[in-house]
């Protein structure tokens, strides 16, 4: 066990680390596995409307759908470009970054697909790996190279290899800007609760680093890298970083950090997360994206709310 936990759960996987983790966890709560099958489960995204989670299980080259309700699992959509990271706009609509397209889409309430964010400069994209929508309806997102470099996950295409870089698509022209040029591979994106931070996980050098959203500028490390690798991330409404990580066989899962980026707590899963959202009825089930698998856990908090 890599971290001695300072209050005790029911379900030992839960482990609160400092005083400043009290209450983010639910008690009697525990880690609940609600579908499996996949290949490599990726960018959960909660449809409260609907009642249902979608992921992309990307080497399948398919999205999956879980009922709250029912319990059951369904093809949401197939083929799916294969399809990383998701979330939803100001207006409910799905974005989605896709790996074969190298491409951002908008799926409308119709079923139709609006292409946000193809050639840049002239230029095919990397592949888009996760996005997240500001208050102000912009959509940003990050464009490694993984999925362009692996047929695993729908790359492999002979196109030329850009800088990693992290995009805004600005909501009234339409524009595609590269923001955050200065990381080796940024993936997982998240503000803080203000919108004033814009975190990103760089999988080059395996940090977290913060980004001021009003002044620009370089980002600034939060946590460094060497301590195992962390990929998507979210934000609760206290501010505190949920991180989902791969390390060592007793170091998979979530890592939760808090604004002064202290590690505070740890959720133990059987493999590497790579991605996680707040969803459910009232926005406190967290819903992570493992390997293989979905899981969840009601916590104590709830997801920000912009």
């Amino acid at each position: 066990m890599p971290f001695e936990p300072t209050e005790t759960y029911p379900d030992p996987r839960l482990r609160v680390l400092k005083p400043a983790a009290e209450g983010l966890f639910v008690f009697n709560s525990a880690v609940e596995r609600l579908a499996d099958g996949c290949r490599w489960a990726e960018g959960p995204v909660w449809f409260g409307d609907h009642g249902c989670l979608v992921w992309s299980d990307i080497p399948h080259d398919r999205m999956l759908r879980w009922d709250e309700r029912s319990g059951t699992v369904q093809v949401f959509r197939s083929p799916s470009h294969y399809a990383n990271g998701n979330t939803r706009d100001q207006q409910g609509r799905l974005i989605s970054c896709e790996h074969q397209t190298a491409r951002v889409t908008r799926t409308e309430p119709d079923g139709s697909i609006t292409v946000l964010a193809d050639p840049h400069d002239g230029r095919p994209l990397n592949s888009p790996n996760d996005v997240v929508v500001s208050s102000d309806g912009a959509v940003w997102f990050s464009d490694p190279h993984y999925g362009l470099t692996s047929r695993y996950e729908g790359g492999g295409a002979d196109r030329e290899q850009r800088p990693g870089w992290v995009y805004r698509i600005d909501p009234d022209s339409g524009s595609v800007d590269a923001v955050v040029t200065e990381l080796e591979a940024p993936n997982g994106l998240a503000f803080a609760p203000d919108e004033r931070t814009l975190y990103i996980v760089d999988s080059g050098d395996g940090g977290i680093y913060r980004w001021d959203v009003a002044t620009g500028g370089p980002p600034t490390q939060f946590v460094a890298g060497g301590d195992g690798q962390p990929d998507g991330l979210r934000v609760d409404e206290r501010g505190n970083l949920w991180c989902g990580w791969g390390g060592s066989p007793d170091d998979n899962g979530v890592r939760v950090y808090s604004p002064d980026a202290e590690l505070i707590a740890f959720i133990d899963l059987p493999a590497r997360c790579a991605n996680l959202t707040f969803g459910g009825l009232r926005g406190d089930r967290l819903f992570m994206a493992c390997c293989t698998s979905i899981y969840s856990v009601f916590t104590g908090v709830r997801g920000a709310v912009r």
